[in-house]
């Protein structure tokens, strides 16, 4: 579960860009963040992750503080850039390589995330060489190398064809049926309330319920 409470940010002392969200999400459910570019859909995703600092109010994830009891949050997984990969490498070995660095995945546990997304493991074919679904499949494999709880996924949708925004859904609605709790920021408004139990508009610094 992920908690926000009275949470401001302030960018150059003036600009307010987040003014007072309090908001728990919960497992099992996916919510979508919408509203017009520099609204704050990112700036709030980065504060749950810990990438940036809110002015004040906290973000509790799994129990703790982030940024006071921790430096990222716990147990979750976060796509909020292009995710970065190896382009010379197949997909096994650019995962195989994320998981040494931490050594919290098997190479079973890699193996099991590929084929979660619709990918084959056994399949040689560079990153460099695939689609730009391929990539989001594979960036969501990456996010959920480790099992979180949670998910944070900014633009998952963005630049797919109509199959691959199809897969993505059906990635999303296994991932919520294993009990995660997943965050959402997209431009594209039938997607959000095709993907989303829960719908958040971000106006003017704040955020209210639309679904």
């Amino acid at each position: 579960m992920i908690t926000i409470q009275n949470l401001h940010k302030t960018y150059s002392g003036k600009h307010c860009v987040l003014d007072g969200i309090t908001f728990t999400f919960e497992n099992s459910h996916i919510y979508g963040l919408t509203g017009p570019n520099g609204c704050g859909k990112t700036t709030l995703m980065r504060c749950i992750c810990g990438f940036t600092h809110p002015s004040s109010g906290y973000v509790t994830v799994e129990k703790k503080v982030v940024t006071r009891d921790c430096d990222f949050a716990p147990s979750t997984g976060i796509i909020i850039e292009t995710p970065g990969f190896l382009p010379h490498l197949s997909a096994l070995k650019n995962l195989s390589i994320l998981a040494r660095t931490s050594g919290k995945a098997s190479a079973e546990r890699i193996a099991e995330v590929i084929r979660f997304v619709g990918l084959d493991p056994d399949d040689k074919k560079h990153v460099g060489q695939y689609s730009l679904g391929m990539r989001q499949r594979l960036g969501i494999a990456q996010a959920i190398l480790e099992n979180p709880t949670n998910l944070i996924l900014d633009e998952p949708f963005n630049g797919l064809d109509a199959q691959g925004v199809s897969d993505i859904h059906t990635l999303l609605q296994k991932l919520k049926a294993e009990g995660k709790c997943i965050l959402i920021a997209s431009h594209s408004a039938s997607d959000i309330d095709q993907a989303c139990d829960t719908i958040l508009l971000f106006q003017n610094g704040t955020i209210s319920v639309v679904k």
